[in-house]
């Protein structure tokens, strides 16, 4: 292990210059009686990933930007601490690897798979306050921060979550870990895992895609391939760094080229609503050598995605940065095409994925919050069909998925309506893919990436 556990060194000042800057979305916990010792215990514990770990994606990222190699992101929109069970962390790690087994076969690239896991505790709100009735409270802010239950008690913002985040990460990262290295990640399974998904006939135009994959496996196994990337595989983490105090307590600093690391995960993005140049998130990650993504919304200009460049990867590094779109299905192809333009202009080697979740989030008259899956597949489409037409690599997709049979996203080529949401939606934020869901987003990728190859 390559970490020394202090952080306090001389890159301290630097690293918290934030704690001076505006800040958005940030808990009121500081005059917490418990706040200084949970610090104080996440400042000793161990890190979660390694700074060789964080390298080895940085370097995997560059060849995404170089366009030989293809990144797959999901998981969860909001992690909850009773669903860091090992049947729902199983449940989301087999459907992400079904969908890159997909992905790497219509691509013809390797996928660098990330899990929105490990870490996706906190979520960013619209508003400070909840109201119902004529009772107002805190916002729910992922639990990490605080409870769902809308109560007075459990509405208080609680530094004591940091602590029980850290060991449900460290408990999900183990789970994961064992997962991809010790026979569950092995291809030829994955891809029987696919077969029930084929067979059933409302996915039947995927089917000559899967006979595809089964023969390269055949071919694969007849010619006595039994090398160890058919065996096991690496899927990192990533999650959205809103909490600094969190993120600031688990950095450190590398022995090997004393360079600061987040440790919380491999990968750390900021939000559309905390991407403020001079704001505190932008000036914190600045500073850690994770590759960093940053969410683009509709309202972003190519000279906001310009200066964000010169700020997170002021040396152009392939790898560090990448952005990760999310306009609307309505708008992608009209916004994202003048901010690649500029990039294209600057020569930054950034990773372009879309996230087609977010800006497709609309509610239904039964008051459930969802979203129609005909709109995120349009806003994928949307993504490509820019990149097509500028010469720029479609770098990846970042979608909000379980492994669960949940109801919460409208459609599919196996439909969900609304009359299932009363039994089925069971996500605490926004709604997610289902595992159908996000297989039939992961085929219609690899048709368009077979495509154009």
């Amino acid at each position: 292990m390559s970490i020394n556990p202090a952080p306090e060194t001389h890159h301290a000042p630097a690293l918290d210059e934030w704690r001076n800057l505006h800040i958005d979305q940030h808990p009121q916990w500081a005059d917490h009686p418990d706040f200084t010792n949970v610090i104080s215990e996440l400042e000793a514990v161990p890190p979660l990933v390694f700074a060789g770990e964080v390298d080895r994606l940085r370097s995997q990222l560059a060849e995404v930007a170089e366009g030989r190699a293809f990144f797959l992101q999901g998981g969860d929109c909001a992690e909850t601490f009773e669903g860091a069970t090992a049947d729902k962390i199983s449940a989301r790690v087999r459907t992400l690897l079904q969908m890159a087994v997909v992905l790497t076969y219509g691509a013809s690239l390797p996928v660098v798979k990330m899990g929105r896991m490990a870490g996706q505790f906190s979520k960013p709100r619209s508003s400070n306050d909840e109201t119902r009735g004529d009772i107002t409270l805190p916002s729910f802010r992922g639990e990490m921060v605080n409870g769902f239950d809308f109560t007075a008690e459990s509405r208080v913002h609680d530094p004591n979550r940091m602590l029980q985040g850290y060991h449900t990460s460290a408990s999900t990262l183990n789970l994961i870990r064992a997962f991809t290295t010790g026979g569950f990640a092995d291809l030829r399974s994955v891809h029987n895992w696919n077969k029930g998904f084929t067979s059933n006939p409302a996915h039947s135009r995927y089917e000559s895609l899967a006979r595809e994959i089964d023969r390269a496996i055949k071919f694969m196994d007849a010619c006595g391939a039994d090398f160890n990337a058919l065996k096991a595989t690496e899927l990192y983490t990533g999650h959205e760094a809103l909490l600094l105090d969190y993120e600031r307590a688990l950095t450190r600093i590398d022995s090997r080229t004393e360079q600061p690391y987040g440790t919380s995960s491999h990968f750390l993005w900021i939000g559309e609503r905390t991407r403020g140049l001079e704001d505190a998130h932008v000036n914190f990650l600045s500073k850690v050598r994770n590759p960093i993504g940053v969410k683009l919304g509709p309202t972003t200009t190519a000279e906001d995605a310009i200066n964000l460049i010169d700020k997170l990867d002021p040396n152009r590094e392939p790898g560090r940065l990448t952005f990760i779109t999310r306009m609307g299905a309505g708008k992608i192809r009209e916004n994202l095409p003048a901010i690649v333009e500029g990039v294209q202009r600057e020569g930054a080697k950034v990773v372009w994925v879309t996230d087609p979740m977010h800006g497709n989030t609309i509610s239904v008259p039964s008051g459930f919050k969802t979203r129609r899956f005909d709109d995120v597949v349009d806003e994928v489409k949307g993504f490509f069909e820019v990149h097509e037409a500028l010469g720029s690599f479609p770098g990846g997709i970042h979608v909000e998925m379980t492994g669960d049979d949940v109801a919460e996203c409208l459609g599919g080529s196996d439909p969900v309506d609304e009359s299932a949401f009363a039994d089925r939606y069971e996500t605490l934020c926004d709604p997610r893919l289902n595992h159908r869901q996000s297989l039939e987003i992961a085929f219609m990728v690899a048709e368009y990436l077979s495509a154009r190859k």
